[in-house]
């Protein structure tokens, strides 16, 4: 965990930040203790929790976790509630998840032994499950990702028992018991349903999804799997939906985050751009890290190299498109100030841009005034952000194909 100077913390108490930093490490080391020691001995009510790893694929790790507490703990896996908390209080209660694990091979889905089955239905379910876990040996450690949201102890498993009867919501139900129903397709047809991606994505992790040859599917490329394949379902809704009338100019700051959205009226493209301060979460370095990467009318066929976000972003951005009935190009940038220096996880973007489409844009006629106006809300100078963009200056040469 990440210490500063003693003086600076009773100067501060938690409340003015002069380590620099968006949240308190001493407030998170003492909201994530938990309320008796732990030991090898767990008692608690899973939110539902369950993380597959990738490590070693095709074996893996799976992640069942609780917190040491008992009764309504939804809120550890809720993202679209995330937003509402402290960043200690987050940081706390993800961190307060002790996690045992067993080892398993990807093809066991298929045909799920007695714990794996277990662990399949603890996955699905929509409402907390008590757990007993009973570890080798005493949980350590912290896990913190780029894709996953950060997660606390962990140790083997010696044992574990659902003390609780998992109730998965009818459709995750339906789709756990229909093996003729393909992967993508359950994917699809439990966002129709109203089930949020996070379930998705635990549900199809766990190996609950797909045709008779279902597999584990590590947590983190389960996440991208699940944002790339609805996504791609609502772009394909959005082409048939005319283009919007001007160009909207979407703002929204957050700890240290600055999200920035422009759509212009034009068919389907996309891109994502994000710009990391030095001593930032994944710029280390001296200087600025800026990079983006985007998608024209007919998508994408290799893997964006700035990784998942881009996609959680992507799903962000198409959802509200949908809600609009109406197709833009959309040129999304985000920008990371120092303080922000632990990684959450991509729930962080897609929660965000989610927020940022919730409210009320600035309307520009030309794509000129928009940057213009871009500019004075951006710290990275504009012109660093145009060098990286791609998608502005195709939107750019089009206009000046057609004389304006």
């Amino acid at each position: 965990m990440y210490w500063v100077r003693g003086d600076l913390c009773i100067r501060c108490r938690g409340g003015r930040y002069l380590c620099g930093l968006t949240y308190c490490p001493l407030l998170v080391r003492q909201l994530a203790a938990p309320p008796r020691a732990v030991g090898r001995d767990l008692l608690g009510s899973s939110p539902p929790s369950v993380f597959v790893g990738r490590v070693g694929y095709p074996k893996v790790r799976l992640y069942p976790s609780a917190p040491p507490q008992l009764g309504d703990t939804s809120i550890y896996e809720d993202p679209p509630r995330w937003l509402g908390l402290p960043l200690e209080r987050f940081l706390a209660m993800r961190l307060s998840l002790y996690r045992g694990y067993v080892e398993a091979s990807v093809e066991d889905a298929a045909d799920p032994p007695r714990l794996l089955q277990e662990v399949q239905l603890l996955a699905l379910s929509g409402r907390p499950v008590n757990v007993e876990m009973k570890f080798a040996k005493e949980p350590r450690g912290a896990y913190f990702s780029e894709y996953a949201p950060p997660m606390g102890p962990a140790a083997p498993a010696a044992g574990l028992r659902l003390a609780g009867e998992p109730k998965p919501p009818k459709p995750l139900e339906k789709a756990y018991n229909d093996t003729d129903l393909k992967a993508r397709d359950a994917v699809v047809e439990l966002y129709q349903a109203g089930v949020e991606v996070s379930a998705i994505s635990r549900a199809l992790a766990a190996g609950a999804l797909g045709a008779r040859r279902r597999r584990l599917v590590p947590t983190r490329w389960a996440i991208t799997a699940v944002d790339k394949i609805v996504s791609d379902f609502l772009v394909e809704k959005i082409k048939e939906f005319r283009e919007v009338d001007g160009y909207y100019l979407y703002v929204r700051r957050i700890y240290n985050n600055l999200f920035l959205a422009i759509l212009a009226p034009s068919r389907w493209a996309y891109e994502w751009g994000e710009a990391f301060e030095p001593g930032t979460t994944w710029n280390p370095g001296p200087v600025l890290a800026i990079e983006a990467d985007y998608e024209l009318y007919r998508g994408r066929r290799e893997y964006p190299e700035i990784g998942g976000c881009y996609y959680a972003a992507r799903l962000a951005v198409a959802e509200a498109l949908h809600r609009m009935r109406r197709q833009a190009a959309a040129v999304l940038w985000r920008e990371v100030y120092r303080g922000f220096a632990t990684p959450v996880g991509v729930w962080w973007v897609r929660e965000n841009v989610r927020a940022l489409f919730r409210e009320e844009p600035a309307r520009f006629d030309t794509l000129d005034d928009a940057l213009q106006a871009a500019s004075y809300l951006l710290k990275v100078p504009m012109e660093r952000w145009l060098s990286a963009s791609r998608l502005i200056h195709i939107l750019k040469s089009r206009l000046a194909g057609y004389g304006e």
